[in-house]
């Protein structure tokens, strides 16, 4: 009975210093205004950047349109560009001055309608040329350019064979679906990246910079002075920046939702779990730096390059990781953020893959349990 008296008291005791430390962080975090700024000021900011300046919708392409042809077929043809939402023309005879517009970036592309357009267009042994130049010095908008042109052209065609009675064949009726982003609204895709990137980088920084700010101002040996262990310090120090995220992730989704009208098909239990999870690598990840920089500027350098980064590129949130070399794609699965945004997507997106969410959390708190083990092991209550 004494031996259990005495775990029960040393927990309690335990307990109460642990309680007594989360406290002195959460004033720390009041008097402080640079946390503050990286939970909530710095999320909104990256946020209204993703939403509202990013976009991979490709409308109103500037390209130059050089009519040679006066023909009423050639005119039509040239209505159906000029209407389109993709495109906005600028139509010229000199294809000269257009060529100089594309030189300098003025223009994407260049339409040229020759001649003897309507002339082959009313000969069936010969096919109606246009000509399409595209800017290559951007790879993928010469594609849009050219993919938009052939859509326009081939719709054109399509509908003077309907006018003119001359159709063979049945007409083919393709009707696409889009599942899951009917509008196929590039934002859609980008906001729940943009929320785990900004996760990942203000989870590491919170910690990062926190806890080597404490190794410069020399309180961290104050600390040591105390009973109080190194693992209850930064277990502390967790919780508190744990507590300060989830908030930050809560306002990060609420302005997806309202502001930037993002569908939330999922539940707010499961979101609430793969957030948390994912906010603990972020932290131990920015908390083992700390421990090993002891320098606030180096270690928000080392966060930014070990967190940041391979977030932003390994991830699949810009670039496709089945597109990747093998090693690269091998190395991708110990990306926290993959599985975040894999997550995301589907909570806003689809729903409650509850297959999906659990495979991918087990392996985001696979990586939690492997941080924290080297974070305590390699914790020690001295000051070298």
């Amino acid at each position: 009975m004494d031996n259990y008296q005495k775990k029960s008291q040393n927990f309690s005791v335990k307990l109460r210093r642990l309680k007594a430390l989360v406290i002195k962080e959460f004033y720390q975090i009041i008097r402080d205004s640079s946390s503050i700024m990286i939970a909530f000021i710095f999320p909104i900011i990256l946020l209204g950047i993703y939403g509202f300046g990013v976009s991979l919708d490709m409308d109103n392409l500037k390209i130059g349109v050089v009519l040679e042809d006066n023909n009423s077929k050639a005119q039509s043809f040239f209505l159906s560009l000029r209407n389109s939402k993709y495109f906005s023309v600028q139509v010229d005879r000199n294809i000269k001055k257009l060529q100089k517009k594309l030189e300098a970036g003025e223009i994407r592309g260049i339409v040229t309608v020759p001649f003897y357009f309507s002339e082959y267009l009313n000969r069936p042994d010969r096919k109606a040329p246009i000509y399409v130049v595209a800017d290559g010095s951007e790879p993928n908008t010469a594609n849009f350019v050219q993919n938009y042109l052939q859509a326009t052209w081939s719709n054109w065609i399509l509908q003077e064979a309907i006018s003119s009675g001359k159709q063979d064949g049945p007409i083919i009726d393709i009707q696409p679906r889009v599942w899951f982003n009917e509008a196929l609204n590039s934002r859609f895709f980008l906001i729940p990246g943009a929320i785990a990137l900004i996760m990942t980088l203000i989870g590491s920084l919170l910690t990062a910079l926190v806890v080597a700010r404490e190794w410069e101002r020399g309180t961290i040996e104050a600390l040591m002075a105390t009973p109080i262990t190194m693992k209850e310090i930064y277990i502390a120090k967790t919780f508190t920046y744990f507590c300060l995220g989830m908030l930050s992730m809560i306002v990060c989704t609420v302005i997806s939702i309202i502001v930037f009208q993002l569908p939330f098909l999922g539940s707010i239990i499961p979101l609430l779990i793969v957030s948390a999870t994912f906010l603990l690598t972020a932290l131990g990840t920015g908390l083992l730096v700390s421990i090993l920089t002891k320098n606030q500027f180096l270690a928000s350098q080392i966060s930014i390059v070990t967190a940041f980064l391979p977030a932003f590129m390994l991830s699949g949130f810009i670039f496709e990781i089945s597109s990747m070399p093998f090693l690269i794609r091998i190395l991708t699965y110990i990306i926290p953020a993959r599985y975040m945004i894999t997550c995301l997507e589907s909570l806003f997106l689809v729903g409650n893959v509850h297959r999906l969410l659990i495979i991918n959390v087990s392996i985001m708190a696979l990586v939690v349990v492997a941080l924290f083990l080297i974070i305590f092991t390699k914790t020690k209550k001295r000051l070298d």
